[in-house]
């Protein structure tokens, strides 16, 4: 099977992907609290009938990048047209990804093959309501950052991401509590990365998208994203959904294989 690691130049950046397999492409995009090392075991079992590609974002992982007025779409598109160019791709993409996925699927409809989006964010979508539990721990997040404890940060965080708003403190432990921690903890060290260029709305132009997708979220997760998930995946003109019973925001973390077989059998049946 064929590897390789990549820098892909776009604006001031030097994005770092790294590719598997051969075959279709299919780009996986992380969410804003980990790099693309969230996505291991999915590159993994992808690579096997498709060619995946994973990139750190601007701000995450092994990517270099200077303060700069940019487009994370145009960063995605830089990464698709370097390492795919021929072909149109399947975006795999998480909470802030599934973001950039959706605003390039409106951008660039003839470059998507399909989506499979995981507790996306929509950009242009409702502020959120919180029920009292989870405003407070808001309240506490936003004290931590003001105050730059980015140790608290972190742990608020992990609370929120990986055990889940609603749950107990700690229901992740062990390994992956500790690569959330490290993860997070790189990403706030990095410097600024200056104002993102896409501030159009996707939220109500989802209904122009074509493109066959899956919609997946925790039932663990914040209330507000497995109710705009439901949403999403009913919108879609050709959207369809699975929910996941115990989990949180990062499937891909908490059930690689489940994961990992929902991806490779929704690639199957395109």
């Amino acid at each position: 099977m064929t590897e390789a690691t990549h820098q892909i130049i776009s604006g001031r950046a030097r994005l770092a992907a790294e590719v598997k397999g051969r075959g279709e492409p299919v780009i996986f995009l992380h969410a804003a609290v980990f790099d693309r090392a969230m996505w291991r075991a999915q590159v993994d079992g992808v690579a096997a009938t498709h060619m995946a590609i994973a990139y750190d974002r601007r701000g995450f992982g092994e990517t270099v990048a200077e303060p700069e007025e940019h487009s994370p779409v145009a960063d995605l598109l830089a990464v698709l047209d370097a390492l795919a160019p021929s072909r149109p791709a399947t975006l795999v993409a998480c909470s802030q990804g599934g973001r950039i996925a959706l605003d390039f699927a409106l951008s660039h409809p003839l470059r998507i093959r399909a989506l499979i989006l995981i507790a996306p964010s929509i950009s242009g979508a409702p502020e959120p309501v919180f029920p009292s539990e989870i405003a407070q721990l808001v309240h506490e997040l936003a004290a931590a950052e003001a105050a730059a404890d980015w140790d608290r940060v972190s742990a608020i965080k992990a609370r929120l991401w990986i055990d889940g708003p609603l749950q107990q403190e700690g229901r992740i432990s062990g390994a992956l509590r500790s690569m959330f921690l490290e993860k997070n903890a790189a990403a706030l060290r990095n410097a600024p990365l200056g104002a993102s260029r896409d501030t159009t709305p996707a939220f109500p132009r989802l209904a122009e998208i074509s493109a066959p997708s899956l919609v997946v979220w925790g039932d663990l997760d914040f209330p507000h994203i497995q109710e705009r998930s439901r949403w999403l995946a009913a919108t879609l003109p050709n959207g369809s959904s699975h929910a996941m019973s115990g989990v949180a925001h990062l499937p891909s973390l908490e059930r690689p294989a489940e994961v990992t077989d929902r991806i490779t059998a929704f690639l199957a049946g395109l």
